[in-house]
């Protein structure tokens, strides 16, 4: 009766790793208990998200070594195995489940890095920027309700937006990965999405520093102005003040992405007998909320969900 505040299913988005194949899962060994699926087993998920009362999936794409290539071309091929995810759960369950699409080039390239880079390793901006609206099409034809750039590119969202729009996705929302910080806890993600092997230098000139809270508003701020439809804060725990202070300066809805380093400790915690497991799953998520949240993205959603549902 006096909880200032709670959390739901309907809070919760469920990321999921797409890989090549019919009947395919593939066990991601730093991430326990998650694991890559073929677009039938996504299928699946998605089913069993949509039971749990999971409002939304997010999708990541596993793309095969042979198609990774320097300018990430195969995130405009509209049968990718993203857009093939898209279609197969929008075919299954319309509009009962949401469906969030990433839009970067990682997953893509043979560099593993976001966006296109020059001779001395740099990424290019607006070359990059350009690719990214044509990827946010491919999906947006593919059925995605909300186009997510993970990219942090400058000008980007506007340029999604206004794409977008001319294409007559006039309901596809945006949301923008606004602050996404160089963290070091996004090693299991690279892993689950095949490119930490691939990555070359490291992502600190165009993600944020960790050190900075001031310039995520400023981030924040500039998406808002370019027609995102959200915003979110990544990593999750260690930037909790970070979404406070986003939710306090700007009315829009504000996401955290639990990342796969944040699951990957509690898990670790909770095998070694340092916590009870569903306890720090339901207290960390919680957190978010008191935050400020409107929704987390987490690789417990479906236990999560569960434990909420009785």
């Amino acid at each position: 009766m006096v909880a200032e505040s709670h959390l739901a299913p309907a809070h919760l988005i469920w990321p999921l790793f797409i890989t090549e194949g019919m009947g395919v899962e593939e066990p991601i060994a730093t991430l326990p208990g998650v694991s890559r699926w073929s677009v039938d087993g996504i299928v699946k998920r998605a089913r069993e998200a949509q039971k749990l009362g999971i409002s939304c999936v997010a999708l990541f794409p596993n793309t095969p070594h042979d198609l990774r290539t320097e300018d990430g071309r195969e995130a405009l091929n509209p049968d990718n195995l993203m857009c093939r995810a898209i279609r197969a759960i929008k075919d299954a369950l319309g509009d009962d489940l949401g469906v969030l699409t990433d839009v970067a080039l990682d997953p893509y390239t043979a560099h593993g890095h976001d966006g296109l880079v020059d001779a001395l390793g740099y990424v290019l901006n607006d070359e990059t920027s350009a690719i990214l609206v044509d990827q946010a099409l491919v999906q947006a034809d593919a059925g995605a309700d909300i186009i997510a750039p993970s990219d942090m590119m400058d000008g980007r969202v506007g340029a999604i937006r206004g794409a977008l729009e001319d294409a007559g996705h006039v309901n596809v929302q945006i949301m923008a990965y606004s602050a996404k910080y160089a963290s070091a806890f996004y090693g299991p993600f690279r892993d689950a999405v095949g490119s930490r092997g691939l990555l070359k230098g490291d992502k600190k000139t165009y993600q944020m520093d960790h050190a900075n809270s001031d310039e995520a508003l400023r981030e924040v701020a500039l998406d808002i102005a370019e027609g995102a439809d959200s915003v979110m804060v990544k990593p999750g725990l260690p930037y909790l003040d970070i979404i406070r202070r986003v939710k306090d300066n700007f009315q829009v809805p504000v996401f955290a992405y639990q990342v796969s380093g944040e699951y990957a400790m509690i898990e670790a915690a909770a095998a070694a007998g340092a916590g009870e497991r569903d306890a720090l799953v339901l207290e960390t998520l919680l957190a978010f909320r008191r935050a400020g949240c409107s929704g987390v993205l987490t690789y417990h959603a479906a236990h999560a969900a569960r434990l909420l549902n009785g």
